[in-house]
């Protein structure tokens, strides 16, 4: 019986061997990879919303600022001495992708170095001028637009195994040769955060703070069998092992509060306009007390302030039911409204 079993092992060791070569095949390759899963996309729950937000304004032909994203960074100062950071580094990117979902209006001032280079090579007149034959690319003075506001922060929560639990359960006889098995279940819970800020670029004022978290699960199960059958042993386990993507959360957060800006520039609610495409607000607004869900949530909640006459800035801070903070600046005008939107609308109509 042993010996079967050794040949069966040795033979299964052959056969995975054989699907490697030592000597590259007619396409250059050792080996040919596995798996075959197709390319798709990479959405979170505030994906449709911001889309959804986007199309309203593009409907509604709603102004928007030049917004420019600087360093989101980690400063969570998590990482493994072999593994690296254990959060992403490219917060930004996700949050210049957030942006052109929810229809910004984009300028460019994260990396530069391609058009800082070329610049560099047109005033050395080293680049051609395709329309003129013989001629360099000219330098023309006002020719970049400047961003109006640029959004910078950082992901600054990273906290593992807020809460644990789980189950441990074993069933056997005393006789050692009788059958036993066991079966375990464990869940547990960490989180996310981030602290971002949309800045006016002109004057630095702070126009809006946005503070956001992200729980994550995780879960592990498994079980096992073992018995003495005829003299063989047999020993059987199995299980899984299971967290939600890190990354993906922290994009989530990003993408969430991306959708808190852009509905703030663009002066609506985007539970209005996008009630079904918001996982969050609905829940949250479902569950909170009367006179809080009555309350807007932000100032951008407030209705748009239609004159132009603008007198004084106000800032509020207000937190919202399901328990994020919101500083915005807005304006007054004499009726004492206040919006973000109004100050925006009035600078870029």
């Amino acid at each position: 019986m042993i010996k079967r079993s050794l040949a069966a092992v040795v033979a299964a060791g052959a056969a995975v061997s054989g699907c490697i070569s030592p000597i590259a095949g007619p396409g250059g390759n050792y080996t040919r990879p596995i798996g075959n899963a197709p390319v798709t996309g990479n959405p979170t729950p505030y994906t449709k919303a911001l889309t959804c937000l986007g199309d309203h304004a593009r409907a509604t032909n709603l102004p928007t600022p030049r917004i420019a994203v600087g360093r989101i960074s980690d400063y969570t100062g998590k990482e493994e001495f072999e593994g690296g950071r254990k959060v992403t580094q490219g917060a930004s990117l996700m949050a210049m992708s957030a942006f052109a979902k929810a229809g910004a209006n984009l300028v460019e001032r994260y990396d530069t170095s391609v058009s800082e280079l070329e610049l560099k090579y047109a005033n050395n007149k080293l680049i051609g001028d395709e329309s003129e034959p013989d001629a360099f690319r000219r330098i023309l003075a006002g020719s970049i637009p400047g961003s109006d506001f640029y959004l910078v922060g950082g992901i600054t929560e990273l906290n593992f195994n807020i809460r644990s639990n789980g189950l441990d359960l074993f069933v056997g006889d005393v006789d050692p040769t009788d059958p036993k098995g066991f079966a375990f279940g464990k869940l547990y819970v960490m989180n996310v955060g981030l602290d971002l800020r949309l800045v006016e670029t002109r004057t630095l004022e702070v126009a809006d703070v946005i503070s956001y978290q992200k729980q994550i699960i995780g879960r592990e199960i498994g079980g096992g069998y073992f018995d003495f059958m005829n003299n063989n042993v047999i020993d059987v386990s199995a299980g899984e092992r299971a967290l939600e993507p890190i990354q993906l959360a922290v994009r989530s957060v990003v993408e969430r509060a991306v959708l808190d800006v852009m509905s703030t520039i663009y002066g609506v609610d985007a539970q209005d306009v996008c009630r079904h495409d918001d996982p969050l607000d609905d829940e949250a607004y479902a569950a909170a007390p009367a006179s809080v869900a009555a309350a807007p949530a932000r100032a951008s909640d407030a209705a748009p302030v239609q004159s132009a006459a603008l007198d004084s800035a106000a800032t509020t801070t207000l937190e919202t039911p399901n328990g994020d903070v919101r500083a915005d600046l807005g304006v007054r005008n004499d009726d004492g409204d206040a919006s973000v939107a109004a100050w925006n609308r009035g600078r870029f109509q």
